[in-house]
């Protein structure tokens, strides 16, 4: 496995890691969270990403479980959590979401619990809070740094502007601020850190940790002739996902990128997974999985990397086309 700087941090973090969103307590159970979180962990991931609503607080519990029972030395694992929505979904009250002081303490204090661990190495705010100042949210993030219970804190798709923001609050008031940000990043989905961000990684410096290298699985080639039972996109409650993704333009394009990599005797996810690590801005690749050869294959996206030449890079940017313009100052 390859390790990388969590930005300008001294943390090393996995180039591939591995997530629970959607699949944790939605399309697994406890004996296959643990069979994948294994294959995971000896395999050299470090990094395991969870947040406090996926499956509305429910994945957090059952990776905890999984952690309890595998006993791994807790200095051998990096783990997170995110806050912003929430975990009681339609009940939530007022307070009981955002970025405020309020429910960025108490949502990790439950965290903590449902994941059965003393601390968090990575938390996240979710989401922008518009209704709370940055600067409030800054100084929340540096009081749980001081008491021990978060170790980094970083942002989940916010803008440049408000990641600048935090670090000037911080700055001002000698706070400890944002490490790392985690947006959605592949081929179809890259102004964020292809342009957005060039110049925080070039200045502040920041970690990344990617979400959805694979577009939710279009980039595996798993689509390329319809929706399979029991997908992602199969599942009650993500048609948003299917009608973001299943558009006819990107499946033209995700089966000639399986053409490609049949070329070069890898899969389409292998391919598409290394292409996004390959990014030097890029720490870490969220992968998700259900099933444990579609881990072990994903996995496999460290050996496919060196594949990717400028020959070959140049024919993936032929087929997508989706590289952002750039101003010319």
């Amino acid at each position: 496995m390859e390790y990388r700087r969590l930005g300008k941090s001294g943390l090393q973090v996995s180039a591939l890691s591995f997530g629970s969103w959607v699949s944790f307590s939605k399309q697994i159970n406890d004996k296959t969270a643990e069979e994948l979180m294994s294959i995971a962990y000896d395999h050299g991931v470090n990094f395991f990403d969870n947040a406090e609503i996926y499956a509305l607080g429910e994945s957090e519990k059952m990776m905890g479980r999984v952690l309890r029972k595998k006993k791994w030395d807790r200095s051998s694992f990096i783990v997170s959590s995110k806050a912003f929505w929430g975990w009681r979904g339609k009940d939530n009250k007022p307070n009981q979401t955002g970025c405020n002081r309020k429910h960025l303490i108490e949502a990790c204090n439950e965290a903590l619990i449902r994941l059965q661990v003393d601390y968090l190495d990575l938390y996240f705010c979710h989401r922008p809070d518009k209704n709370t100042p940055i600067e409030e949210t800054v100084w929340a993030m540096n009081h749980l740094i001081q008491q021990g219970k978060i170790l980094y804190w970083g942002t989940s798709e916010w803008s440049g502007v408000e990641i600048m923001e935090a670090h000037r609050v911080a700055e001002k008031y000698k706070l400890i601020g944002p490490t790392m940000e985690q947006p959605q990043y592949n081929m179809f989905e890259r102004n964020k850190m292809d342009k957005e961000y060039l110049d925080i990684f070039r200045t502040v410096g920041m970690g990344t940790t990617i979400w959805s290298p694979l577009a939710s699985g279009l980039l595996s080639g798993k689509y390329n002739d319809g929706i399979p039972k029991k997908s992602r996109f199969a599942l009650q409650g993500f048609d948003w996902l299917k009608d973001r993704w299943m558009l006819e333009d990107n499946i033209k394009k995700a089966k000639k990128l399986s053409d490609l990599a049949n070329k070069l005797n890898i899969t389409t996810a292998a391919m598409s997974i290394a292409w996004c690590i390959k990014n030097p801005n890029v720490s870490t690749a969220i992968l998700g999985a259900t099933k444990k050869q579609q881990l072990l294959e994903n996995l496999k996206s460290l050996e496919a990397l060196p594949l990717l030449n400028d020959e070959v890079m140049d024919k993936i940017e032929g087929i997508i086309k989706t590289k952002p313009t750039l101003p010319d100052f």
